[in-house]
């Protein structure tokens, strides 16, 4: 039953679209909903009375939980604030993990502390089953001189040559903040946050679901790593915007047979397990303390897909599906 929902974009309200989804048969779902901070949607209006807020995201945070396989993960995106009442929902449901603070600072609002981070809370469906692989970024290094900013004093000798594993504060994944590399919606994520969740807990083939696709970027997350995807949108447009990018995206994130996560050609996010493999494509300072000076690089760059590249291959299969025309 869930194979004709693979790889589509499902156009219709998302507490409809997940009467059809069947229970336990989705490895990853990730949520990054409306913040009801009556933002300008296309077709939506972002502001609800309080309780009425609460009470919808409880129907589709449950309808998420249901959806997930046992031994698959949770996802949700939004402010502190909602994310406090989201964690009240899942705390029955579902076994807490992390909660993921996405640094994104703004301007201060003069009453209050200065907001500095949307969270992503991480959920397991069942934590003695849930799948996980450890993540690393790279090293983080002064943008004049290539040293590297942290000092590790006479430990540098036993620094992992890519660069350290991930917390759960993230601040090297930043907004998208200029108007040219944005699609005409308000809450537009950048992709490599999405990879990074992907490659966290999620292996080739697995399917992820969005009940709130927005423009695509979960899709085209998963596309990119060779995942599979099921989104949902309830704006038209949206999803033709979506539908237009996907057809541009190729599944070519990878170096030899290892799937990564770049950003403007650089990789900035790997699985650990993966690193003996990886190391062969590396040029890698010797001895190891030169690393405090010395940046490693891959000996042939042409592995990794640095953007977006036509494809021939997408089929009319691929185009807006209806609810509808679904059922």
């Amino acid at each position: 039953m869930i194979d004709k929902y693979i790889n589509k974009l499902l156009l219709g309200d998302c507490l409809e679209l997940f009467k059809d989804i069947p229970d336990e048969s989705i490895d990853v779902t990730f949520a990054d909903p409306p913040f009801n901070l009556k933002k300008k949607y296309n077709n939506y209006r972002d502001s609800q009375a309080f309780q009425d807020y609460l009470s919808w995201c409880e129907k589709w945070i449950s309808e998420m939980v249901r959806v997930t396989k046992p031994s698959g993960s949770i996802f949700l995106h939004n402010i502190p604030k909602w994310l406090t009442y989201y964690a009240t929902f899942l705390n029955r449901v579902a076994d807490f993990k992390h909660w993921i603070a996405w640094d994104a600072p703004t301007a201060p609002m003069g009453t209050s502390l200065q907001p500095s981070h949307y969270g992503i809370l991480f959920y397991a469906k069942v934590a003695k089953e849930n799948k996980f692989y450890e993540i690393r970024q790279p090293h983080k290094r002064c943008r004049k001189c290539g040293y590297l900013l942290k000092d590790y004093g006479g430990k540098k000798a036993g620094l992992h040559p890519f660069g350290p594993l991930v917390s759960d504060v993230w601040t090297d994944i930043h907004r998208i903040k200029h108007n040219k590399y944005r699609d005409e919606h308000p809450c537009q994520l950048p992709v490599h946050l999405l990879e990074r969740l992907v490659l966290m807990t999620t292996d080739e083939g697995d399917i992820i679901l969005d009940p709130f696709m927005g423009t695509g970027t979960t899709a085209i997350a998963a596309k990119r790593l060779n995942r599979r995807y099921i989104g949902f949108d309830i704006d038209k447009h949206y999803v033709e915007i979506a539908q237009y990018k996907l057809r541009h995206e190729d599944t070519t994130s990878k170096i030899g047979n290892v799937w990564v996560s770049y950003f403007i050609g650089e990789v900035i996010s790997i699985r650990d397990n993966d690193w003996n493999e990886l190391s062969k494509s590396y040029v890698i300072p010797f001895p190891m303390n030169e690393i405090d000076s010395t940046k490693i690089y891959l000996k042939n760059e042409g592995h990794i897909c640095r953007c977006p590249k036509a494809s021939p291959h997408i089929t009319d299969e691929h185009l807006l599906w209806s609810a509808t025309h679904i059922r």
